[in-house]
């Protein structure tokens, strides 16, 4: 599925963005079938995190010491070696040995790390994104993470990551993109993605996250919202129309209840997939106001009664299940 945007951001930004997928673009890593983890291992990982949220702060972390005699640019560097020396510190299985280079000070050298002058000091480079796509890499994600304060990209879809997403991701203020998707994430809804101002696409798929979904997602300002495939439980809330989201994808978990009227408020909406859970309302005619709508999935659901009659005003509806 295509990601679309229709993003007001400051300059400095889209040419930010502009330079990392120009080199993201140029990394073609090799994708690995999926390994299963032993209990063993998943139950390592789980002990292992939960180190952290045994301390009210979350700063228990992977004792990384820094060798005196390493260089490095400025600060920001260095703090972005304490965070992903603590990375690899967390990671039990590397099978494609991406991480096997993570070593010395040039950490804009690293397998998969992308550096880029940071916004606010065009003097200095800092760590702007990280892909580790396919990986298929085990571990967990530690809370020194954190640490990547210039960092705008975060994809590691497809890997054996378990456990939660760190608590002190707040501290990510301009990431705009955080895939975690295909991986083994467990728990509740990861709150601390609420806590990202700048954050535009959220994708959660494929996980085993469970519970309630917080109404306040629906009232950021994101672009994609993908949580399909998770183990999510409630209703719908009523302000699902106030999200800006031109793309989102919740299909195969247990929503219940009703497809909320304020549905029509989402004018910005191109594709919206509720696929597979538990509706048992009928669709409300609101939703004959999506004009821009061109994907719309319904399809495994106990929805009743009659098609509106406003179907005809979504104008631009190409693919209907």
């Amino acid at each position: 599925m295509k990601k679309k945007y229709n993003l007001s951001i400051s300059l400095d930004l889209i040419s930010f963005l502009v330079f990392f997928i120009f080199v993201t673009n140029s990394l073609s890593l090799s994708s690995a079938a999926q390994n299963g983890l032993t209990d063993d291992q998943v139950s390592y990982i789980k002990q292992r995190q939960l180190l952290y949220y045994k301390d009210e702060y979350g700063d228990r972390g992977e004792n990384v010491s820094v060798d005196p005699s390493l260089v490095f640019q400025n600060p920001r560097l260095r703090n972005a070696y304490i965070a992903l020396q603590a990375w690899k510190q967390a990671i039990i299985s590397d099978p494609l040995n991406l991480t096997s280079n993570w070593v010395g000070s040039d950490v804009c050298s690293y397998t998969g790390v992308f550096c880029a002058p940071a916004l606010d000091d065009k003097s200095i480079q800092t760590v702007a994104g990280i892909d580790l796509n396919h990986g298929d890499i085990a571990g967990y994600l530690p809370e020194e993470l954190g640490l990547l304060v210039d960092l705008a990209l975060f994809h590691i879809n497809s890997n054996r990551f378990c456990g939660t997403v760190p608590h002190k991701f707040n501290k990510l203020k301009i990431l705009f993109e955080l895939d975690l998707s295909n991986n083994r994430f467990a728990g509740g809804f990861p709150k601390v993605v609420l806590k990202l101002p700048s954050l535009k696409f959220l994708d959660l798929r494929f996980n085993e996250f469970e519970g309630g979904v917080p109404s306040e997602l629906f009232d950021k300002d994101l672009d994609a919202i993908f949580i399909n495939h998770n183990r999510f439980h409630f209703d719908l809330p009523d302000n699902l129309g106030n999200s800006p989201v031109s793309v989102i994808v919740l299909a195969n978990n247990k929503f219940h209840g009703c497809v909320p009227a304020s549905l029509g408020n989402m004018s910005g909406l191109n594709e919206i997939i509720l696929m597979n859970n538990g509706f048992r309302s009928c669709v409300p005619a609101e939703i004959g106001m999506l004009k821009n709508l061109t994907v719309l999935d319904l399809s495994f659901n106990q929805l009743m009664g009659p098609l509106p009659n406003t179907f005809g005003g979504m104008q631009s509806l190409e693919q209907l299940n």
